[in-house]
């Protein structure tokens, strides 16, 4: 019996090779063992681990096979073996299966993630996945362009300013003091923003730019004066907004304990990149899967900083809108861990961000 399966997109041959149980078996043991200890690991403690008494001249041979095959490879003569990037991926994908986390942690996490702020929501949902998992959390909050509006207020500040204020429906504020002559006009503010709400809510702030310069355009008529003032007032508002993603890295010092990011070159690369947000937006937008986790492993990631990294992905929100959050680390990660830690803190930003 084999472990194939449906093709995935973008799989290599090697990916998609048949494996007997016998060198599955051998494989998951080498991986994970490789994962527990940063080392090599050789026929003997293979042999220690299998949950079937096989001979050490039966492992030798799978993992030559497993060689052969491009899955498994020495770093040295005398070492023991260990996962290439194919055989990782070949286990996250073939033998790793469905996880779930234990009753308890989901309730500890859900407990962790509930009520405050969009912004309190993501440092929380990135500290947890950097604790949790001994790698670099992160959550990313979509550009405001791109976010739904759920309402409009106008605030009467002086008699020469207005503040508009503009709801988002996953909770972001976006506020603007607006130079505007007037006094004793808040009623007149007040119909006027629920004018803009009415016309503008449900959807995104690009899209009210578009529609509040057109239709003022159209507003010529003296018997529309409210609706063009209105119109005015929003659109001087939405003229310069900051539209750059969010990006929430609550902590870095967990990556640290890892022992590939011992090497600084390799660190300050990383830190580099992430620090130029736009870098890890890219990245992130190339891979993301709308429907669920992903993982992508070296060199399938497009950023060469991400290159000797996983990440492991998932966006959340209605219609993955909202944002997407994940893990950074090593390649040799505990990726039955981390799966579904993210699955399942996705899962709780979008009840947060959807209530």
């Amino acid at each position: 019996m084999s472990t194939t399966q449906d093709p995935q997109p973008g799989e290599s041959k090697t990916e998609r090779a048949a494996l007997s149980e016998r060198q599955a078996e051998v494989l998951r043991v080498v991986v994970s063992s490789w994962i527990g200890q940063a080392a090599p690991v050789g026929s003997e403690t293979v042999a220690q681990l299998l949950p079937v008494p096989w001979s050490s001249a039966t492992i030798r041979g799978t993992l030559a096979e497993l060689a052969e095959l491009g899955l498994v490879t020495k770093p040295h003569a005398s070492a023991g073996r260990m996962p290439t990037e194919a055989g990782l991926r070949f286990f996250v994908s073939r033998l790793l299966g469905p996880r779930r986390l234990a009753r308890e942690e989901m309730r500890d996490l859900a407990a962790e993630v509930e009520g405050g702020d969009p912004h309190g929501l993501r440092r929380a949902a990135s500290r947890l996945l950097s604790e949790r998992t001994r790698q670099l959390g992160f959550v990313l909050a979509a550009p405001l362009a791109e976010l739904e509006i759920a309402r409009v207020s106008l605030v009467r500040l002086s008699t020469s300013r207005v503040l508009a204020v503009l709801v988002t429906r996953e909770g972001t504020t976006l506020r603007r003091v607006v130079a505007e002559e007037g006094r004793g006009d808040q009623a007149e503010l007040d119909r006027m923003a629920a004018s803009l709400s009415d016309s503008l809510a449900g959807g995104t702030l690009a899209d009210a730019r578009a529609r509040l310069a057109a239709e003022s355009r159209s507003l010529r008529d003296r018997a529309d004066r409210l609706r063009a003032r209105a119109f005015r007032l929003a659109l001087e508002a939405l003229a310069a907004p900051d539209d750059e993603a969010d990006v929430v890295i609550a902590t870095r010092l967990a990556v640290l304990d890892q022992p590939e990011f011992q090497d600084p070159e390799r660190l300050r690369d990383l830190f580099r990149a992430i620090e130029a947000r736009d870098r890890l937006i890219a990245v992130v937008d190339q891979i993301l899967d709308p429907k669920g986790v992903t993982v992508r492993l070296g060199d399938e990631l497009p950023d060469p900083a991400f290159r000797h990294c996983a990440l492991v992905a998932a966006p959340y929100g209605a219609s993955g809108t909202v944002g997407a959050l994940g893990v950074i680390g090593p390649s040799r990660m505990d990726y039955a861990r981390v799966i579904p830690l993210v699955g399942y803190l996705s899962e709780l930003m979008t009840e947060r961000f959807s209530a």
